[in-house]
């Protein structure tokens, strides 16, 4: 995608050619000494190199095509110039100059593409050689130092400590570690803990306090089915979970006590409400910021499974426990407000949040833009792989998860199931894994109907990118074994003719029987639940869009390193935070010009800006300008492209209409 070297570039090696061309001969005629020849002719071409680089790479000339060949005409004639004066007045040919810049333009870049080529090899060896053909999923290559170096934890602070890096909330005095030019707080507690009696209860804010406590160890994930994929059964868990992160970047000439309002971008992690976690190194956000520093990141954990998503009201006693189907929900906007409340002091501006979301995160994201619980708590959304229709449309699903915890744990009563211990519970939710797990629409904290109340306008406030891919089931299966991913795809095709009309399931049957006589039948469901997923997510997009929304859509298509790992969630989180070595756990290797031009992307969005980029505003790839909905950034064969992706979607028949009616 990205071009070794342009016309510009060449530009520039004109005007490269006078400086190294008059320093050498201007120092020799003055009688200088070759080695001071040498620095004066190396001194200036690295000036006027650098003087009309900012020139020809700049904004206001690149973004025109106009401007760029007025631009490039002016530096051709006034090389002109300078070469008709330095033969008439110092009898030097600036000819023999430029021959050889122009071989330096070529030679660095080719000779850096090379050595990029040969560690990409390396490091596509070394995940081959570990993956082998990725039919086993992902399997991870944690070191064991890594591993306890995850598992470390905060600890008051009693005594002195760095007041530069330190900083005073409502709720606490953090102090961070500085890295670079990042400094991360880790481990910030934005809730009281969930435990005890307060298991199953709503997140209740912190009191006021002076205390000083270290900042540098992630907290607990959440209790979590631990799946074979997943890698954070290598984290500890605990109920006492409600923890946030925050990564400051420090510009130029900035100290890192200085307060500059910044936008602020808040990651909701994925897990399909049953795993993960912000201590997935997929999701760190230090990269990202180190690239981006006028950005404050900040990622938090909510509470998961059975411990945030289940509905007790027919239970005994459980008509006290009224906000239990939507815990984790209720978690994720007491973060929200304590970000909203104390991201100033990091240097945040709690007026200008955009959240950013994966999976489940996704999903949460987007029940939250309809729900008015969540009013004003951000102003944009990022989601990618966010599916409205993975709630429960009505209580009666979670309300069934609680009869298999009942069946599960031989309780009979709210009071007994408090009494059981954090591990008792985790080993059920291990068993229900398979049940579903997910927030409620009940009509009160979320609409019953959250695509009718997209297309009303609850979100209307709200800006999104809505990411779609194209072939997640892929990633899910990579998480199960061969078992679970079989068991999964059965329940998940009940659900999808469960909210068809009979016209259409019927449909989606005869789809399932074509596909099965050319593959076999778990390949077949697979694709339909990948389009399935497609369609829901484009639905979300089109309603929005109705709604009065602003929104611009992504369709990620690219294909997997390894044919049988996926690529959707897992390759765009890694290249929209530049996680290159986390992305090499998960099986593939980073590609830096898709990486830096989303994350690119991404910064616009957070900062309000157009999503176009001009040429050579990132050196070598050409203009991209975004265009919103009905319209889509195209992610494939390592391109991109803006087009209608309505074609790709209409495979099985009727489906389509389903989504946008």
């Amino acid at each position: 995608m990205k071009k070794l070297f342009t016309v510009d570039d060449f530009m520039v090696a004109f005007i490269s050619a006078l400086g190294y061309g008059f320093g050498e001969t201007i120092a020799r005629l003055s009688g200088w000494s070759m080695f001071m020849c040498t620095v004066a002719s190396t001194v200036l071409g690295i000036v006027l190199e650098e003087f009309i680089s900012n020139i020809v790479f700049s904004k206001a000339i690149q973004k025109s095509k106009e401007r760029r060949i007025v631009t490039f005409a002016a530096i051709f004639l006034f090389f002109l110039g300078a070469q008709w004066v330095s033969i008439r007045w110092m009898g030097l040919s600036l000819i023999e100059y430029v021959h050889e810049e122009f071989i330096y333009v070529i030679i660095n870049p080719v000779f850096g593409f090379i050595v990029n080529i040969l560690i990409r090899f390396y490091r596509l060896w070394k995940i081959r050689r570990l993956y082998g053909d990725g039919s086993e999923g992902y399997v991870f290559n944690l070191k064991k130092g890594d591993i306890e170096e995850l598992n470390k934890q905060n600890h008051p602070i009693l005594g002195s400590y760095d007041t530069d890096l330190a900083v005073k909330t409502r709720t606490g005095i953090y102090v961070g570690e500085k890295y670079k030019d990042t400094i991360s707080y880790l481990g910030i507690p934005y809730a009281q803990p969930p435990v005890g009696s307060m298991r199953w209860k709503a997140p209740n804010p912190l009191p006021p306090s002076e205390d000083v406590y270290e900042a540098k160890h992630l907290g607990a994930s959440a209790i979590q089915v631990e799946l074979k994929g997943a890698i954070l059964k290598n984290h500890r868990q605990s109920e006492d979970c409600l923890y946030l992160n925050i990564c400051v970047g420090i510009e130029k000439d900035e100290k890192p006590k200085k307060k500059n309002k910044k936008p602020v971008l808040v990651l909701f992690h994925n897990g399909d409400f049953t795993y993960g976690g912000s201590a997935d190194p997929l999701l760190y956000g230090a990269n990202f910021v180190e690239n981006n520093p006028d950005i404050v990141f900040v990622s938090f954990n909510y509470r998961l499974g059975i411990f945030g998503f289940i509905d007790f009201s027919e239970v005994d006693g459980g008509k006290a426990y009224t906000d239990a189907p939507n815990l984790g929900l209720l978690d994720q906007i007491a973060a929200l407000q304590w970000i909203k409340e104390n991201i100033a002091a990091f240097s945040g501006d709690p007026e200008k949040i955009t959240a950013l979301g994966f999976e489940a995160g996704a999903t949460s994201i987007s029940l939250l833009a309809a729900s008015g619980a969540a009013k004003g708590l951000f102003q944009k959304a990022f989601v990618f792989n966010g599916n409205p229709m993975t709630v429960h449309d009505t209580p009666v699903g979670s309300r069934n998860l609680a009869k298999d915890l009942l069946k599960e744990t031989e309780a009979r009563t709210m009071e007994e199931l408090l009494q059981l211990d954090t591990e008792a519970l985790k080993d059920v939710a291990q068993v229900l894994w398979k049940d579903m797990c997910a927030p409620t629409a009940d009509g009160k904290m979320i609409p019953e109907d959250v695509y009718h109340a997209y297309q009303e306008g609850a979100a209307s406030e709200i800006e999104f990118i809505i990411g779609i891919p194209s072939r997640e089931s892929r990633i899910i299966r990579d998480f199960l074994s061969e078992a679970e991913y079989e068991m999964l795809t059965e329940t998940v095709m009940t659900d999808i003719s469960g909210s068809l009309d009979k016209s259409l399931a019927t449909a989606v049957q005869e789809y399932v029987r074509a596909q099965t006589a050319i593959s076999s039948e778990l390949d077949a469901r697979s694709k339909v639940i990948d389009q399935w997923i497609a369609l829901c997510i484009y639905r979300c997009a089109w309603k929005l869009s109705e709604g009065g929304n602003k929104v611009h859509v992504m369709y990620w298509d690219e294909k997997p390193l390894i044919e049988n790992l996926g690529s959707g969630t897992v390759d765009v989180a890694a290249m929209l935070l530049g996680n290159g070595e986390a992305l090499q756990l998960y099986g593939n290797v980073l590609d830096k010009d898709l990486s830096v031009t989303l994350q690119e992307f991404l910064h616009k969005f957070v900062k309000g800006d157009a999503l176009q980029l001009y040429r050579n505003e990132i050196k070598g790839i050409g203009d991209i300008d975004w265009e919103p909905f009905h319209k889509a950034l195209i992610v494939s064969d390592k391109k991109f492209s803006c087009d209608t992706i309505e074609n790709r979607l209409k495979e099985i028949e009727g489906l389509f209409v389903f989504a946008v009616s």
